[in-house]
């Protein structure tokens, strides 16, 4: 009797366990019934009920997952490739769609692959790579507060692009989320994590980026050569000016008092008789210093002004 007793309860107490799941508040959970689903998705926590041993529990996770793909090659519009490495954000929004169609979360992470790598690929061929690299259509280069907007017109400009990073991500994402939605899964977001070159095209593209910094370089020195020449022109006319004016200056200055010595000597020569036969003879004495040297022969007039204070001096 015990016995027997025992075994129903042992029963009981494995129907009752077998008639009762708990729902995490992270998961939302599919009934099946012999492998098809049976009712609405259970979405609320709690403590549920179902047939024992006939209803199967399929727990679906409803938090945020993520997706974060391989790089993989593909090439830009501009026959460059490049290795694109993603990754994206989703949640499953229709569990019974999702459960259906893929089952399980390792199902929609290889259907994701093929949808998102896709979508890429697509996007990327699109574009070229200056649009997939930079992250906004209104970037400006950077300048020096000292610059005037000439000045920096004559740095260059980076090279324009119609889209940017940003709205080719998005480009990928709208395409992508019509497809994924089908499965019943929403795409919150999907960003590039990295972009690189290809091996095989890495050493072309580093030796045409150090051709175009030299040209770069060779034009930036061209430029300074010009403004060099410029400026050396201007401070070789700024000096020639100066000179010139200094001379102006000091020959002004000498011819004024050149005037004022010659008024000053004519005053004081013209006082007497005695002091212009002085000024006479001390004139012509200078003219003896300046005329006379060694070894020097003079041939003058007997009646020339030059000779009447030299033929009364004595050989003494």
């Amino acid at each position: 009797m015990k016995i027997a007793l025992a075994i129903i309860i042992a029963l009981a107490v494995m129907l009752v366990g077998s008639s009762l799941y708990t729902v995490k508040e992270t998961e939302q959970v599919i009934l099946t019934q012999f492998g098809k689903p049976i009712g609405e998705p259970v979405t609320e926590a709690g403590l549920k009920f179902k047939i024992p041993f006939v209803q199967q529990v399929n727990p679906i996770e409803k938090r945020i997952l993520e997706w974060d793909g391989n790089p993989s090659n593909m090439p830009t519009k501009d026959k460059l490739y490049i290795a694109v490495d993603l990754f994206a954000r989703w949640r499953i929004t229709d569990p019974l769609q999702y459960f259906l169609r893929l089952r399980d979360e390792r199902s929609a992470q290889s259907r994701l692959d093929d949808i998102l790598g896709s979508e890429t690929r697509n996007a990327v061929a699109k574009h070229e790579l200056i649009e997939i690299i930079r992250t906004t259509k209104d970037r400006k280069p950077l300048r020096d507060a000292s610059l005037s907007d000439t000045d920096l017109a004559t740095l260059g400009n980076l090279v324009p692009i119609r889209k940017g990073r940003a709205l080719v991500e998005k480009e990928i994402f709208n395409a992508a989320a019509a497809k994924v939605g089908v499965f019943g899964i929403e795409l919150l977001d999907i960003r590039f994590k990295r972009i690189n070159y290809n091996e095989s095209v890495r050493p072309k593209i580093y030796d045409r980026m150090i051709s175009e910094r030299r040209q770069i370089a060779e034009r930036f020195r061209s430029e300074g050569n010009g403004e060099a020449a410029r400026i050396n022109g201007s401070r070789e006319r700024d000096l020639n000016k100066v000179r010139s004016e200094a001379y102006k200056a000091v020959e002004e200055i000498r011819g004024e008092a050149d005037a004022k010595a010659t008024e000053i000597y004519a005053k004081a020569y013209n006082s007497s008789d005695a002091s212009r036969d002085f000024y006479e003879f001390q004139k012509t004495m200078d003219m003896y210093k300046s005329v006379i040297k060694d070894n020097t022969t003079l041939m003058l007039s007997t009646e020339s002004e030059a000779f009447k204070f030299l033929k009364g001096m004595s050989p003494d």
